[in-house]
């Protein structure tokens, strides 16, 4: 490493590279911020502070909620939480799906299908699709991860 680039480490923390990618994010950022801010800036703040307020006061305290039956229920089996994330990693990934996907799958698609030209009928039976389809997903890693376990513990056969 050369000097500058060793005083910048010992600066920043990080090398240059992560540095510069940092900086790369947050001018994309910015951009998009300026070009999505052009429009009804006003209600679009609104909004961001609304969805940070709603996050904060309703769903980390539903999240942990979530997880603190999701572990009481856990350790009452003696697999001492080996499923919770096999649990998790669905319902996030689903929650987050129907959190982006609300209005159309709730069927609130005026403004959708008169922005696009195209139909949002079907929203809420692909979101129950996909939500199965994560969960049967998880189970079968779940089955798979047994399955290499038990070959692992398994004595060696004798020849």
């Amino acid at each position: 490493m050369s000097g500058p680039t060793r005083r910048l480490s010992r600066w920043y923390g990080e090398g240059p590279l992560q540095l510069i990618v940092l900086l790369a994010s947050f001018t994309l950022a910015g951009y998009a911020g300026v070009r999505l801010l052009s429009g009804d800036w006003l209600m679009i703040a609104v909004w961001f502070v609304g969805a940070a307020l709603v996050h904060d006061l309703l769903f980390v305290p539903a999240y942990a909620l979530a997880d603190r039956v999701l572990r009481a229920a856990a350790e009452r089996r003696r697999n001492r939480g080996e499923l919770i994330n096999f649990v998790r990693v669905p319902v996030f990934l689903s929650g987050m799906l129907l959190l982006v996907w609300f209005p159309l799958i709730t069927g609130q698609v005026e403004r959708y299908e008169s922005a696009t030209g195209l139909p949002a009928g079907d929203f809420l039976v692909r979101w129950l699709t996909v939500t199965g389809l994560l969960f049967a997903g998880s189970a079968l890693c779940r089955i798979l991860q047994t399955r290499r376990r038990a070959r692992k513990e398994r004595p060696p056969a004798v020849h």
